[in-house]
């Protein structure tokens, strides 16, 4: 786990939850030790899939299939009166991220108890991972599992490792409307912004054309 001097004051990543109807802020998961390494995986759509393939070989049908890997480290030992009920509060908010919440569950059971089928889930709010002002990112959990270290004396744990695979949602899984597809827009501009900080000559890799 990575710690700072309290005078560094450095930003804090996490998750934001955005409300599906309105995408207001619903809850804020901030990671309480930024994740020491981070893992993003690209893969191009499009590019043709054998070699000679001269009509596909330098298309880009969209966006990459892009995902994050990480480990959100949690510890209450240092500060215990901050957490009476241990780390639960903050497992279990990131865990529901990835449930469909019980009034839903309740309805649909209603519903197949009356012999009808819901048309399609209600829609969850959109999970942000908040990586620095200059990566606000859409994405889904794709993969999430947990490590408890150690616990108090109510077997509640204390210390715990958060394993998480995501994987970011573009314009092709939002549109272009959907406040996630907006987000995404501004995160692949901002990589753009940065590339064009990286242009270098010709003359750098040592030839004058090519």
């Amino acid at each position: 786990m990575t710690t700072f001097p309290e005078a560094g004051r450095p930003v804090r990543g996490g998750f934001v939850l955005l409300n599906p109807e309105d995408s207001t802020p619903m809850n804020t998961i901030p990671f309480q030790f930024n994740p020491d390494t981070l893992t993003r995986t690209l893969q191009p759509q499009g590019i043709g899939g054998e070699p000679g393939d001269r009509l596909e070989a330098l298309r880009l049908k969209g966006p990459p299939h892009e995902t994050y890997k990480f480990d959100a480290e949690f510890d209450a030992t240092e500060h215990p009166e901050a957490y009476p009920d241990g780390l639960l509060p903050v497992l279990s908010a990131l865990e529901l991220t990835i449930y469909p919440t019980s009034v839903q569950l309740s309805n649909e059971d209603d519903l197949a108890g009356k012999g009808q089928l819901e048309i399609a889930p209600v829609e969850a709010p959109l999970l942000v991972l908040v990586l620095g002002p200059g990566r606000l990112v859409p994405v889904r959990i794709t993969d999430f599992s947990v490590t408890e270290e150690a616990f108090d004396t109510a077997l509640s744990p204390i210390r715990a490792k958060v394993s998480v695979s995501v994987r970011v949602l573009t314009v092709d899984d939002l549109g272009y409307v959907h406040k996630g597809g907006r987000l995404y827009l501004g995160y692949q501009g901002q990589k753009e912004t940065f590339a064009k900080k990286a242009q270098r000559p010709i003359a750098d890799v040592g030839l004058t054309t090519i």
